[in-house]
């Protein structure tokens, strides 16, 4: 694609011009726990043959004329305003080929970027109407960063492994082989929002309006009774706040969601925004794609594993303090046990006087969260 503009008339979109990055590597934005949770998806047990089934029994046929004859499709003549944010985010990241988008009639605030052969983007009118227009462009770039990853596949396996389990349980790996597998495409995707979170934000270019539509999707169209920073420090309370058992239900329910929880996802993606890698990108220094062939594997994963120890090493969650403590050999450690979970948020509490009686009832479990995922990608 020579100028994505063509297509539009307008030179700069829309008002202001943006940095565009040709011939830009998905690897520029893409997490490392992206890519390392997408190497160990992929050396699951039975994931090659589920994938290799799959891939020709989809209906993705069937799945493209669905949205052709239920939804409206974005172009010149309908949601013209999102065909000049798509082309746009298409020439910003240098996709040749614009994928299809449609709006689907739904309340709820998603978006997705699904296809095997090719991606296509779906937004739902509840987002549409929640987003202004700089927040809105952000998710559009961020469904473009999903397509350039190549993340569309993944998606649709674990759409349709999950929505339609019934029809591939004649697949000789058992239904519990089968979850397992539903489980590694559940973290490996939660994992990859982080990196379209990056290239939507390289898209917009406007970290704000990033935070904006993430505090939206969190907590609905009343931006006047939120603020950025305010929301921030939700994320730093969930990860820093509580004991042991906290840890253990942050597992637990993030286990069912298909998505990182929005405070997360706005913490994570302002803390690359700051970061030395998001400014060299910005100043035209990144990874191009026809570098992609000469790739390390080893280096990937190192970079993953450097990622994980700094993580584990920084975070305040009490989970990853006691790993930290194993690994250095605290020498408080058993004592710390004896004392019970509430020990590792508090080394200086003396154990109680009498017997245990342990969590109030009902305080020590929260239900999984099972509600359609919230993320406007």
């Amino acid at each position: 694609m020579s100028d994505g503009h063509e297509h539009t008339g307008h030179e700069h979109v829309p008002s202001r011009q943006r940095r565009r990055f040709p011939g830009i590597s998905s690897r520029t934005y893409e997490h490392p726990a992206d890519r390392s949770a997408l190497v160990a998806l992929r050396k699951l047990s039975g994931f090659d043959t589920v994938f290799k089934a799959l891939s020709g029994l989809l209906p993705e046929r069937s799945l493209r004329l669905l949205f052709l004859s239920d939804s409206v499709r974005v172009s010149d003549q309908q949601f013209a305003h999102l065909n000049v944010m798509l082309r746009d985010a298409c020439y910003i990241l240098d996709l040749e080929k614009v994928p299809p988008m449609y709006v689907n009639q739904d309340p709820q605030p998603n978006a997705m970027c699904i296809g095997l052969d090719e991606p296509i983007i779906v937004v739902t009118t509840g987002l549409v109407e929640l987003l202004d227009e700089e927040e809105m462009r952000a998710v559009v770039g961020h469904e473009v960063g999903h397509a350039l990853s190549g993340h569309s596949v993944y998606r649709t396996i674990l759409l349709f492994l999950t929505s339609l389990a019934v029809r591939v349980a004649w697949i000789p790996l058992g239904n519990l082989a089968i979850m397992a597998i539903v489980t590694g495409l559940r973290e490996w995707f939660r994992k990859s929002e982080l990196s379209a979170d990056r290239a939507g934000l390289l898209v917009g270019q406007d970290l704000q309006a990033s935070m904006r539509g993430l505090m939206k999707i969190a907590g609905g169209n009343h931006l006047h009774e939120m603020n950025v920073d305010a929301f921030l420090e939700q994320a730093e309370e969930y990860e820093a706040g509580g004991d042991l058992r906290d840890s253990v239900l942050k597992i637990l329910n993030v286990l069912p969601r298909s998505h990182p929880f929005t405070t997360v996802r706005a913490a994570e993606l302002k803390k690359w925004a700051e970061s030395r890698d998001y400014q060299r990108i910005m100043d035209g220094h990144y990874p191009r794609r026809d570098e992609d062939k000469d790739t390390s594997v080893r280096d990937s994963w190192r970079e993953s594993a450097n990622h994980y120890t700094t993580h584990v090493k920084s975070s305040k969650d009490p989970l990853m303090k006691l790993v930290t403590d194993l690994a250095g050999g605290a020498g408080d450690l058993g004592d710390r046990v004896r004392r019970g979970f509430g020990g590792f948020t508090n080394p200086s509490q003396k154990p109680s006087q009498g017997p245990e009686t342990g969590p109030e009832t009902g305080s020590s479990e929260a239900p999984g969260d099972d509600r359609p995922p919230r993320d406007g990608g």
